[in-house]
This record gives C-alpha cells, structure tokens and sequence, in this order.
C-alpha cells in the first residue's frame, strides 16, 4: 500500500486562517490530495480556496446539499467519504503542520503492516496575546509517554498520562469500516469521541510524542474557549460513546469504566435523586444491551450514591 495521504480541512468562515493551513499541507509530499469542505462560509474564504485550486489541482473543494452550514462532524464526514487516498489525516482551518508532518507516520506503517493509525504530538501557535501560564499549558498536546494499544482507551478515557489531538493522527481509511464516522449531533467534542471509538476497536501506535507536527491556531474566537458548551457536550459525547459500546460489543469492563467516567460528570451537575434517577433510566432503556446486566444495578442512582458514601459496605464488582 503506497503511503499517499488525503488531508481533510472543514472550513466555515475562516479567510484569516486557511491559506495558511492548505498550504502547510501541500508542502508535504505524502500529500495526494487536500479535501476541503466548505462548510457554507459567508467570508472571503470560498474565494481564498478557489484561487488555491488554480494554483495546485490535489486542492478539492466540496460543498453541503445548497451550500448549508452542517457542522465540523458533517463537514469532515463530507471529507471522508471523498478521499481517495488509503490514508487520512484532518487538519482544522485554523492550524496548520510543520514541516515533514507525515515523514515518521509513513515509516512507521511501513515497518508495522498491522496497525490502524499514528498519533504524535502538537504544539500551538498564538494570534493573541497570551499569558506564560497559558503559552506552557498549550506548549505541547500530547500523551507523556508510549501507550500499548490495548490500553490506550483507558489510559485516555481517565487523563493519566495525557491526549493527543487530531491534528496529529493519521490512519487508514478503512479504519472508518471499523468504527464509523463523526457522530453529527455533536457540536463539539466529536474528535475526541472518534479517538476513543478507534482505540477500542482499532490498533493506534504513537509516533512523535516529544515534539509537534503541527501548531494549534490560538485566537479570540477558537471554540475550545467555550467552557459552557463542553460541560454541556462532554456529557453528549459519554453518552453517545456509551450508545456505540453497547451496539459494537465492547466489554462489560470498558463499558463500567465508561459509566463511572460519566456519572462522575454527571453528579458534578448536583442536581436532584429523582432528576438522577429519570436520567439513568433513560440512558439504559436507550440501551438494552446494558439495561439487561449488572451495570444498571450498579448505576441505579440509590444504589450507586449509597456506594459513594459508605464505600466500606460495598465491594467493588470485577467485570471481564
């Protein structure tokens, strides 16, 4: 399988920022063709990428049905389903890679035939003005150290030892049969829910973990400022992560640890029993899979608060 690379940009509204990020893309030479979904832009970006695709021909422009707005998970789902290429790598409009992005990636699927995808490291590039405390927690998006595949998803699902971003992982594209696509509901947190579907069913090797391939563009707009939108989808995003694991068979075990990430985030919402208790029979009923075994036992809220606070009357249930 030659190592040719189809980069998929959603774009909506970003003429201050895309010609920078096609760019940093066709300087890569892995690079067969960058897709770009025009995402209904009102700006002059439309215009930016037309005048790219004069320049270079791998510049393939696609639009939604009546050049609607659908959404960064539509938009990239758009993408996907256009590459021609055997590899796929995203880039958000706003970011852009550095040079030899795609150099180790290609060496190491070319030494590991078996494994889905490579993930490595990002850095972040400032538009704004910007403070030391932030410039060090943005310096770099990355997992601390090499993860076995088999134990990435809990090792990202529980933070322990870091993330890494999209914008730095590049995988087959029939890795996209495995797992599905973006889940379009989501307005944010779609990537990360991807990530996760991937490392439960798919093989993920890191590459570059000490070092970026490609820069985060931090401005006033970027909407990983909008803390009220990710308390709210972070919780969307369990539950319909929840909804895949019961539909593809991952195991008890993973689907408990789920559960426990997500009721975590969910009692943080402090809200009342009976509110707790219409919540998690829902998510259940949503979900036979689940409804039928001992995890709807263990998460019904009664139950389940009654662990929290006399821990020591409960023993903690194994699940293979």
């Amino acid at each position: 399988m030659q190592f040719l690379v189809s980069v998929i940009i959603p774009v909506f509204n970003v003429q201050d920022f895309i010609e920078k990020a096609v760019r940093s893309a066709l300087q890569q030479p892995e690079v067969a063709e960058v897709v770009v979904v025009n995402d209904g832009s009102t700006d002059n970006s439309l215009k930016i990428l037309e005048a790219l695709q004069e320049e270079d021909v791998r510049v393939k422009i696609h639009h939604h049905k009546n050049g609607i707005n659908k959404g960064r998970s539509a938009s990239r789902n758009l993408g996907i389903s256009n590459a021609k290429s055997d590899y796929v790598a995203f880039l958000d409009a706003d970011d852009f890679y550095l040079e030899s992005r795609f150099e180790n990636d290609k060496d190491i699927f070319k030494s590991d035939k078996d494994i889905d995808g490579v993930y490595n490291a990002i850095g972040a590039h400032f538009y704004r003005k910007t403070n030391k405390l932030e410039k060090e927690k943005l310096k770099l998006t990355t997992v601390n150290r090499r993860i076995k595949p088999e134990t990435l998803f809990d090792t990202l699902l529980f933070g322990t030892n870091g993330h890494f971003s999209i914008d730095g992982l590049t995988v087959k594209k029939t890795i996209f049969d495995t797992v599905g696509y973006f889940t379009e509901s989501l307005l944010i947190s779609e990537d990360t829910e991807l990530i996760f579907k991937m490392a439960l069913k798919a093989q993920l090797k890191s590459g570059i973990i000490n070092k970026p391939v490609a820069m985060r563009g931090v401005h006033d707009v970027n909407i990983f400022n909008r803390e009220d939108l990710y308390k709210k989808y972070r919780v969307k995003m369990y539950e319909s992560l929840f909804s895949w694991c019961n539909k593809n068979n991952i195991s008890t075990k993973k689907r408990d640890k789920l559960l426990d990430k997500l009721w975590v985030l969910k009692y943080r919402q402090k809200k009342n029993l009976l509110h707790y208790i219409i919540y998690w029979t829902d998510v259940f009923f949503r979900n036979p899979k689940s409804l039928f075994s001992i995890l709807s036992i263990k998460y019904f809220p009664i139950i389940r608060l009654r662990q929290k606070l006399f821990p020591f009357l409960y023993k903690q249930k194994q699940f293979s």
